[in-house]
């Protein structure tokens, strides 16, 4: 668990304006750390399931709050990506086929209006 400090720490870090606590950004770094320490927990008490089954849900989370950054602000998603040295994900990793496809669609819409600009 982090401590208040810690947590503070990462906040003044990753923060996107003056008084944010919650964005994407933040929680992305919050939950990093969180993972990193469950981690560390984890190699020392290997059949610890409930803390197992916790860092899982947190990798989740994680995951799902990069994919939205990923679509709405390329340029943070690949700031964070950097700065917590994350390896890069594939968006379309875990979706169906239908899913891929709408996000295909997206992407070439979203290119042509901003070609169109």
């Amino acid at each position: 668990m982090l401590t208040k400090k810690k947590k503070d720490s990462i906040i003044t870090r990753f923060k996107t304006h003056k008084d944010d606590t919650g964005s994407p950004e933040v929680q992305v770094a919050i939950l990093t750390e969180e993972i990193k320490e469950l981690t560390e927990h984890l190699k020392q008490h290997k059949k610890d399931f409930s803390s197992r089954r916790g860092l899982l849900r947190k990798i989740g989370q994680r995951r799902r709050l990069l994919r939205y950054l990923e679509k709405d602000n390329r340029e943070s998603f690949e700031k964070m990506v950097k700065k917590l040295k994350l390896r890069k994900m594939n968006i379309d990793e875990g979706l169906t086929q239908k899913e891929k496809d709408d996000n295909e669609a997206e992407r070439v819409e979203e290119l042509a209006e901003k070609s169109e600009k």
